[in-house]
Parts: structure tokens; C-alpha cells; sequence
């Protein structure tokens, strides 16, 4: 028995046992041996790197970017996939069923069993295709969570193999006709199963190796893609079963010699750990570690993926402004579910169940955040009109692992260099197994070297608020110049730009006498110690791109172009002759062909998010483009995770006082429903924007706040309506074709949000959509500022939140406070500032701008997150700071909405010259200095009002006479006595 399979069976045994628990001072010893270095090991301890998974919506938005911002998109792809040494080698595409598994939906593939496939509605199958143009052995996989309707119906009597077989093969086929490239992985099984439908698996795989037919004009192939199709689609390799909370496949795969032979890989989800059950040498203890090193009975390795993990929540440069660490100081960097988490997430999942390979739900956030799950992405991409890209600093962390070593998967003869894993070189100490908390100190490190032993890395996570020294020594390698390279990522010191400690060179040591190279890590870092000499590589060195402008949706009326001069904010009439073509990879990443428009992503509509449906492009009648629901009443009896009907969202969160407008018919015979909804924030379902309006055929409709009716009446009858709802302020407007039918004042409005679109279960038509600004009112939010942004500064008793935040808070933060006296002040640019959080409503502020009282015991009202607490309107459109005195109360700050000064229209000042009548004019020598104070800003604030204030609008009206007669009711004369 060769030394290397000897070393691997004592492992799995057990008899190679973790390092001991080090005391704080203690260093950390680490030998790199190059007999550990299993170069014979081909599947399972190849670093694979980093993978991504599309699915739930996650995508929707990057064909818009690709569209709209070409330059921008295909710079993503670089980065992402690109270079020597990609970040990502793999793209995970859970196929839809156009019914919400999570964040949203993605279109079904084959809605009928008639129906030929369309791969391209799918962005998953795009973006594997447009990576492959940058990285050719990018790998690509499959599976699915649920199923459409026509699979799912003959499924449940158990006769439904040959329908779930049709489904993934016709999908497979068309992305290999339209793409070029052969789906690698296909994962038969149900995603997240607890228990493994192991009899399908091998039904599944005995089905790939025998089919012969190609030939099939359904499959759109020539008769030389026929050859090359068979060839590969024979080659596709089973990975098995993407379990969550349990790890059956693995015993299963060891217990039967047919399931060992058919699975190539195995992964399951959220847990770092190998299961440990039985004895030693029972199929139970260990099954993953065996699996990996080859230690099994089988003397073969396999792939062992973390094949569904999160990246890190929330945005780094807010998440250091936390208070989460001893004495109210910041984890920097680290702290849970942060990058340095996401950094143990691989170190220790290696260490303890041998995973090689990580994919992360998503990489890519490229759809509107307030769905479930939003904020926990490398990349955030959420609007495409602007191109602003978010490059989160994880991205530099996970770089530790892969622009360090030569990652991937190895070729059939064994001599494409892939570096190994070092078990014997790899531990973790953290604490967790899903969410790691690395402030315990202990050690966490994992090594990676070159087959040819010539060199290594290994990475080390300190998220711990102490240093700790690292000795490693290298015996039994073949390595040239002895000198390692530090490379360290880890949060700024005071005084320094935020990003200055971000994968930086920071130390190059040698060995000393005895043998090892030492090194301390600093508290809350990342660093990799590496042979490699990459101190002049220019992809080592490169930062990542700025995220640019996140200009709001205000374009002309062809909803393309960007015009904020106009009374349109956004317009589709779904037809899109403004739209050019678009760069589509294909060929198997060997060249880019351009596209028309539609036909390049699926008949997908633009700027969309479906929650639930199959919202697709198609013509009407007459022959023109039209948006269409099609998933009708044979198509919905299928799973979801979030059972809604149908529903799509567009538009920008930071629109607020707006019409909006849309065509609605019923093409459907058996009835239907058309809602039109506004100020959506958060939710995935259709009530959960604010306002609504649903139509029937009969002309029957309903006026809802939120799911809840607040009035209904009948129109005449007719084949197509107009709904409209404008929102200003707290007035809602609903009319249908032209005519108003319900006017609605909101006690507790909600401010701001997008547009929803909704049907339920019958095929539905939706045209001319259009979104205006409102003659008088402030628009749209100008820019948003976390509450944990630089620049805001907080005084006082506050507990910053960053680790186990709500994806319903803006990037997972919060700050909050319960101590009388303590204070925020945001600086911000334009005509007033909302404070956003959920909040109890029991806050009172003393609100001062630019040094002045403005407001005294200014109430809060109560609020759902995402939605303000206090508003405050009517400045001047220029430079302010607000600060914000918390006398008594609790108060929950997540962001804050800044105002702008567009206004379109004429602005009634009536109310201000009347409360300037009521006021009069009181003598300053009269009262105390403190309640004058109050009272002089609001006079000056009205008087500025009424001679002409830019970027005044009917709220700020409204809000300047409010605190004027406010202030001068609080008047205290020196006696003592109120006014």
C-alpha cells in the first residue's frame, strides 16, 4: 500500500487526530509534508474552488444588464469567472417552474409537454454560457426543486420518470443547440430532499448511457451536432442529492456497490459537518471523509460539494461599523455571517467533512431586495437602468482561496496541476456548523498545494479579537525559493480608506533555523501564507471595479433612455423596437453572437421580477407585442415554497408620488383577474403592495391597502380596461378607464415603493405600461443612506447590528437605542431626510438642521421595516445635516431616504401664508430663548417658503406650516407662561 493511501485510510480511521486546543499565546504549529500531498487523488481532494447557483429569481435582472449596460456586464463576467485563476468554476442552475421556491420564480423550461424547450428564458443557462466565454472548463449543473405541472401530475401516481426524464433532457439539449455547451452535473433528485429517491438516481443515470436518440427534430440538432451531442450527453456525471439538515446520500453511496458506481459526486447544504455515527469502520461514521480520500472499501475517491451555502449578509463597509464585538467594539471584517464567516465556512467544512468545493445562493443578487433572503450575495446587481454594480469585500476574502493555487477539476490523465487539499495541514476550531463564530481564537487554516509539490498556500482565518502566531514548515516538498508571500485582507486602521487592508501584500518571510516560517495574524483577518511569487501579478493585484451611480428610474417614455426632464418616470409597451441587439456567449464559450432583443433572453419582458408566473412577451391578435401570465389553470397545481398567485414587480424602490398605469384584457375564456399594484417595498406576493386595484372580465373590481378590501364597485363591461392608481402622500387615487373610482386617505401611508403587476390562474394580458410623476410631488427618493454608513455618526448608547440581521432591514443592520439623550446626525443633500425602520412608534425626537432647533418632541409613528418613522420635508434643496435627539422612547434606525428637489408643476403655498396670517408677528424679547429658537426656524423656513423655495413640493407645504404652528403653540414667555 503506497504511503499516501495508507495516510488517507489512518484518517478516515480516526487515528489522525486534530491539533490540541492552544491556549491564547500559544503558536499554532502547522507541517505541510509533501507525503500528504495526494497527487493520485483526482475527485476528492482537488480544490474545486467556488461555485454559484441560479435559481429563484436570484438572476432575473442580469439579462437587463447585459442589455443596458454591456460594458458593465461583461466586466462582471471577468471578474467573476475570468483570469488564470477564476473566483467561480461552476454555475448551479436550479431549473424553475414558474412557481416561487424562494426569492422569486424562474420560468419553466417546458410549461406543456408539447412545448418545445427554451433554455434562453432561463438567465442561469445564459450566464454558464456567457462565463464559458472567459473560462471554457467551467463546469455546469442541474436540478430541480419542483417540477411543472404536466411532470409533477403524472409524478404523484408514480408513472412520472419518463415525463421528469422528457423535462431535464429537452432542457439539456437546448442549451447545448443554443449554447454549445453539455450540461456536466445533473442531479436527479429533488433539491433539499431528506430522503434520497435512490431508485430514480439509477433509473436516471441507466437513462443517459443508453439513450440514442438525438435525431429528433424537437431537439433542433444537425446531424454533426447529433454525434457531438450524444458523445457528451453520455458523459454527464450524477451528483447526488443537495440534502439540507441530513446526510443520507453519503452511508447510501458506500452501502451500495451500483449507487458507488453511478454517483460521481455527492453535496449537501448549510452544515459543515461529516456525519458520525457508529463505529469507525460503519458506513456511518465519517462517509464523506471516506468518500473524499478514497478510505472506503471501494478504494475510490469522490467529490464532496457544500453544495448550496450562503455568502456573506449584508454589505461589508456597513457591516464594520458594528458594535458587536468586547466592550462595544467592531468585528471589523469578521463577526457571524460575515466574510471572515464565510471564510470558516470553507476552511471548516473542509477540515471536518472534506468538502472541495463551495457554491454560494447567490453569488450574484441581480434581483429587487425585500424578497426573502435579500442581502447575502458577493455581488450585488439590482439596477440594471444605472449599471451600479456592488462588489462586496467577501470577494477579496474568497480570493485568499483561489488566486493562490490552480483550482478546478483534473483531466483524465491526471496532469492538469490541480492543486490538492492537505488534510493533514487543514483544521478549523470555530464554533457552529452553519453559522461560524470564529471569537473563540482557535485555530482555522487549510492548505492547498501543487501535485508536483513545488509549492503551497495556506490560508488562515483569525475572526477572533487576538493575535495568533502561525509556525508552518514544509518537509518532504520540492520547493524552489523558499520564500513565502503574506497576503492579508482585514479591516482598515483608524485614519486609513476603508478598503486600504484589503488583499494587500503585507509581509515576505523565509524559515528560520528550526525549519519554520512564523507569522501572527492580526484579530479579525484573513491572510494566505504562499510560496507562490505573486508580489508583481497583475490579477493578484487588482481591485475590484467601482460600483458606480445608482441613479434612480426616471427615463422617457420608450422606458430605455434616462431623462429625468420629462413627466415619465419608467414606460414599456412591451415592444421594444428601442432595445438593439445583444451579445449572447454561445459555441461553448468560443465566440459572442448578437441577438435580437426578445429573442436573446426568452421573450422575457424588461426590468421584471416574477414572484409567481409565467410572465412572458407574445403577440396578440392584431400581432403586437403584449405582456402575457400564461399559467393558467393546468398549470398550477404544482409545488412552491411561497404559494402566491401570479405576480411580477418593476421598478425602483425609491420612486414615491407617482401615477401608475396599465392595459389589462382576459384572453382567457374561463375567467381571470388583472391587479395593478403601487409603493411595493417588501413581499412576494401581490398584496403585498401597498395599494391595489383587481378587475374582473365583468368589470367587477376591488380597491385593497395591502390584502386588506377597502371598496369594490362595477364598471361597464369591456374586452379591455385601463387601471390607474396615483399615489401622493397619503392619498391614493384609483381610477379604471379614465374614470376615478375610489379616493383613498392613508392614516399610516406607506411612502414609497415599485409596481407590481398581478393575475391569478388564467392567461392574462397587460400592455402599455406607464409611470408618471405627479404635478406638485416629490417623485422619488434621491439617493439612501445606511444606517451604518460612514457618515453617519451616532453618539450615546447604541447597539449596532450586523450578524443575524433581518433580511427585511437594508443590509441586514440596524442601530438602536433606548437611552434618553443619545443621538444620530446624517449629513445628505436635497429637501428632506425619511427616517426608515421598524419601530413601536414610542421615539420623541428634538430634531436640529444645520445646528438649528427645528422640532421639539417630535413624534414617531409605528413602522414596518423598510417603512419611515418621521419625515422630514421642506428644506432648501442643498447640503444639510440632521440630528436627531432621542428624548424618550426606543428608536430602530435602518436608513435614511433622501428627498429630492425635482418637482415637476405648480405648488400650493396657501397653507403656509395662512399659518403665517394665524402666527402674526410675536416679539423675540417676549420669550425664552429656547422655545424662540424653535419658533424662528419655522418662521424663516415659511417665509423662505412663500417667496419661492426650489425643490418645494405639497408635503413639505404641508410639513413647514405644521411645525410652524407647532413652534408657536410651544411659545414660552420669560415668565414662564405659554403662549
Amino acid at each position: 500500500m503506497s504511503l499516501a493511501a495508507a495516510t488517507t485510510l489512518a484518517l478516515a480511521a480516526g487515528v489522525i487526530t486534530a491539533p490540541a486546543a492552544h491556549p491564547a499565546d500559544d503558536p499554532v504549529e502547522v507541517v505541510v509534508d509533501g507525503h500528504d500531498v495526494r497527487g493520485d487523488n483526482v475527485n476528492g481532494l482537488t480544490y474545486k474552488g467556488l461555485g454559484v447557483l441560479s435559481c429563484n429569481s436570484t438572476s432575473n435582472l442580469l439579462m437587463d444588464y447585459k442589455a443596458e449596460h454591456p460594458d458593465r456586464y461583461w466586466q462582471l463576467i471577468r471578474v467573476l469567472f475570468g483570469g488564470k485563476n477564476p473566483l467561480i468554476n461552476h454555475v448551479k442552475v436550479e431549473m424553475g417552474s414558474d412557481t416561487n421556491t424562494s426569492t422569486g420564480s424562474d420560468p419553466a423550461t417546458m410549461r406543456t409537454p408539447d412545448e418545445s424547450a427554451d433554455a434562453s428564458r432561463s438567465p442561469g443557462f445564459q450566464l454558464a454560457a456567457d462565463a464559458k466565454t472567459v473560462n471554457p472548463d467551467l463546469k455546469v449543473s442541474i436540478l430541480r426543486w419542483v417540477m411543472p405541472a404536466w411532470v409533477q401530475a403524472e409524478w404523484d401516481k408514480g408513472t412520472g420518470s419518463d415525463e421528469m426524464y422528457t423535462w431535464y433532457k429537452e432542457t439539456i439539449l437546448d442549451a447545448y443547440e443554443k449554447y454549445g455547451y453539455m450540461v456536466d452535473y445533473v442531479d436527479p433528485d429533488t433539491n433539499e430532499t431528506r430522503d434520497p429517491n435512490e431508485a430514480f438516481i439509477k433509473w436516471y443515470k441507466n437513462a443517459i448511457v443508453t439513450d440514442t436518440d438525438f435525431a429528433d427534430p424537437r431537439y433542433g440538432l444537425s446531424a454533426t451536432q447529433q454525434k457531438r451531442a450524444a458523445k457528451a450527453y453520455h458523459k454527464i456525471k450524477i451528483i447526488a442529492s443537495d440534502e439540507n439538515n441530513t446526510h443520507h446520500i453519503g452511508p447510501s453511496v458506500l452501502s451500495d456497490e451500483e449507487l458507488f458506481g453511478i454517483v460521481d459526486a455527492v453535496g449537501y447544504h448549510y452544515n459543515t459537518e461529516d456525519r458520525r455515527e457508529g463505529s469507525t469502520d460503519s458506513d456511518t461514521y465519517q462517509p464523506y471523509t471516506k468518500l473524499a480520500t478514497g478510505a472506503n472499501k471501494y478504494g475510490q475517491d469522490k467529490e464532496v460539494w457544500y453544495s448550496e451555502g450562503t455568502a456573506s449578509f449584508g454589505y461589508t463597509e456597513y457591516r464594520v461599523n458594528n458594535t458587536e464585538g468586547p466592550n462595544g467594539a467592531s468585528t471589523g471584517i469578521g463577526g457571524v455571517q460575515s466574510a471572515l464567516d464565510l471564510a470558516n465556512r470553507s476552511v471548516k467544512s473542509y477540515a471536518n467533512s472534506k468538502r472541495t468545493h463551495y457554491v454560494f445562493q447567490p453569488a450574484i443578487g441581480s434581483f429587487y431586495e425585500g424578497a426573502q433572503y435579500s442581502h447575502k450575495e458577493l455581488v450585488s446587481a439590482r439596477d440594471p437602468w444605472s449599471g451600479h454594480l456592488h462588489y462586496d469585500a467577501a470577494i477579496y476574502v474568497m480570493q485568499h482561496f483561489t488566486q493562490f493555487a490552480k483550482t478546478g477539476w483534473e483531466n483524465d490523465t491526471n496532469t492538469a496541476g490541480i492543486w490538492r487539499t492537505v488534510p493533514e495541514a487543514s483544521f478549523s476550531g470555530v464554533s457552529g456548523t452553519v453559522d461560524l463564530d470564529g471569537s473563540n481564537g482557535a485555530p482555522s487554516y487549510m492548505t492547498l498545494a501543487d501535485p508536483r509539490k513545488k509549492d503551497f498556500s495556506t490560508i488562515v482565518v483569525n475572526d477572533s479579537d487576538r493575535p495568533r502566531t502561525y509556525r508552518i514548515k514544509a518537509e518532504n516538498m520540492r520547493l524552489g525559493d523558499p520564500t513565502m508571500e503574506v497576503w492579508e485582507t482585514r479591516g482598515a486602521d483608524p485614519g486609513q480608506a476603508y478598503d486600504a487592508n484589503f488583499k494587500h501584500l503585507v509581509d515576505e518571510i523565509r524559515p528560520g533555523d528550526d525549519g519554520y516560517y512564523s507569522y501572527t495574524v492580526h484579530p479579525r483577518s484573513i491572510v494566505t501564507l504562499t510560496t507562490l511569487d505573486r508580489s508583481h501579478d497583475k490579477a493578484t493585484n487588482q481591485r475590484l471595479p467601482e460600483s458606480g451611480d445608482r441613479t434612480v428610474l426616471d427615463t422617457d417614455a420608450t422606458g430605455k433612455r434616462h431623462d429625468t426632464r420629462d413627466h415619465v418616470l419608467y414606460a414599456d409597451d412591451f415592444g421594444y423596437e428601442e432595445e438593439g441587439s445583444v451579445r449572447v456567449g454561445t459555441g461553448n464559450g468560443t465566440r459572442k453572437v448578437s441577438q435580437p432583443y426578445l429573442a436573446s433572453r426568452g421573450n422575457q419582458p424588461r426590468y421584471m421580477v416574477d414572484q409567481t408566473g409565467a410572465w412572458e412577451v407574445g403577440q396578440d391578435a392584431d400581432g403586437d407585442n403584449v405582456l402575457y401570465q400564461y399559467m393558467d389553470q393546468s398549470m398550477k397545481d404544482t409545488g412552491a415554497w411561497n404559494r402566491h398567485t401570479p405576480n411580477t414587480t418593476v421598478g425602483d424602490f425609491r420612486w414615491q408620488n407617482y401615477k401608475a398605469s396599465v392595459d389589462v384584457s382576459f384572453p382567457d375564456e374561463d375567467g381571470g383577474l388583472a391587479t395593478l399594484g403601487v409603493r411595493q417595498q417588501k413581499g412576494m406576493a401581490v398584496s403585498d403592495a401597498a395599494y391595489n386595484v383587481r378587475v374582473r372580465p365583468d368589470g367587477t373590481w376591488t380597491f385593497y391597502r395591502y390584502g386588506t378590501a377597502v371598496t369594490s364597485g362595477t364598471v361597464p363591461a369591456s374586452d379591455t380596461y385601463r387601471l390607474a392608481i396615483e399615489a401622493k402622500g397619503a392619498t391614493i387615487t384609483t381610477s379604471v378607464d379614465g374614470r376615478t373610482v375610489a379616493t383613498y386617505e392613508d392614516p399610516a401611508p406607506q411612502t414609497s415603493g415599485r409596481v407590481k403587476l398581478g393575475s391569478d390562474f388564467h392567461r392574462t394580458a397587460f400592455d402599455n405600461l406607464k409611470v408618471e410623476k405627479v404635478d406638485g410631488y416629490t417623485p422619488y427618493v434621491r439617493a439612501q443612506i445606511d444606517n451604518m454608513d460612514d457618515s453617519v455618526a451616532y453618539e450615546g448608547a447604541w447597539s449596532r447590528k450586523a450578524s443575524f440581521g433581518d433580511a427585511m432591514d437594508w443590509y441586514r443592520t440596524t442601530s438602536t437605542s433606548t437611552d434618553a439623550g443619545a443621538s444620530f446626525t446624517v449629513p445628505f443633500t436635497g429637501t428632506g431626510v425619511d427616517v426608515i425602520g421598524g419601530n413601536d412608534g414610542s421615539a420623541v425626537f428634538d430634531v436640529h438642521v444645520d445646528g438649528k432647533p427645528i422640532a421639539e418632541d417630535a413624534r414617531t409613528v409605528a413602522s414596518d421595516k423598510r417603512r419611515a418613522t418621521y419625515a422630514l420635508r421642506g428644506l432648501s434643496d442643498g447640503r444639510h445635516t440632521a440630528t436627531f435627539v432621542l428624548k424618550s422612547g426606543k428608536a430602530v434606525v435602518d436608513a435614511f431616504d433622501v428627498v429630492s428637489g425635482d418637482v415637476e408643476g405648480e405648488v400650493d403655498v396657501t397653507p403656509i401664508r395662512d399659518g403665517l396670517d394665524a402666527v402674526g408677528s410675536p416679539v423675540r424679547a417676549d420669550y425664552a430663548a429656547g422655545s424662540w429658537a424653535v419658533f424662528d426656524s419655522a418662521l424663516s423656513a415659511a417665509k423662505a417658503a412663500v417667496s419661492g423655495r426650489r425643490g418645494l413640493d405639497a408635503i413639505g407645504v404641508e410639513q413647514i406650516a405644521d411645525r410652524l404652528d407647532s413652534a408657536h403653540a410651544r411659545l414660552v414667555r420669560k415668565d414662564g407662561s405659554t403662549r
